[in-house]
């Protein structure tokens, strides 16, 4: 199953180049900061990113300082409300298959409610980490959806985190 928007071959070549290593090393310094820019520039309208996988932007506090974040990330949308729009999104704390987990993981098991940027509209949402049967279920829903989780997991010592964020 191709996330929406990237078909064919060239899903395929994607997956190859995101799962690299040095892909792992550039991608978290450009990707999320053309993100920020071309959303902020677009009024909340676009995401680079989500061109290839669907995407939000996170706002949720610092985990110490209490100060308001913002993160372009990926997202695996899950089920739908009365109105056709996604009613929760799974969230990924691959970061690239890097070492650590990435600092908005430790922000959402800080402060779970939150906000994202859905397709041009502002959802408050609560997170919650998901943890046994319930994460490999969607760990394994995640694998079909971007094979390249995998990768990334196999790469580190750390069990990758999978938050599950829904509407409040």
């Amino acid at each position: 199953m191709a996330p929406p928007g990237v078909r064919g071959s060239g899903v395929r070549l994607v997956q190859k180049v995101s799962s690299t290593r040095g892909f792992a090393r550039v991608a978290p310094h450009v990707v999320p900061a053309l993100d920020r820019a071309v959303h902020r520039l677009s009024r909340g309208k676009v995401l680079l990113s989500a061109r290839l996988l669907p995407g939000v932007v996170l706002k949720a506090r610092g985990a110490r300082s209490g100060l308001p974040r913002r993160t372009p990330l990926a997202c695996m949308p899950e089920g739908r409300d009365g109105e056709g729009a996604a009613g929760s999104w799974l969230l990924v704390g691959s970061n690239f298959g890097r070492a650590d987990h990435p600092a908005w993981t430790g922000n959402l098991l800080a402060h779970p409610e939150a906000e994202i940027s859905w397709r041009g509209r502002d959802v408050p949402v609560t997170a919650r980490l998901l943890r046994g049967a319930e994460r490999e279920a969607a760990w394994a829903a995640l694998l079909e959806f971007w094979p390249p989780y995998a990768t990334y997991q196999a790469r580190v010592d750390r069990e990758i985190r999978v938050f599950r964020i829904v509407r409040r």
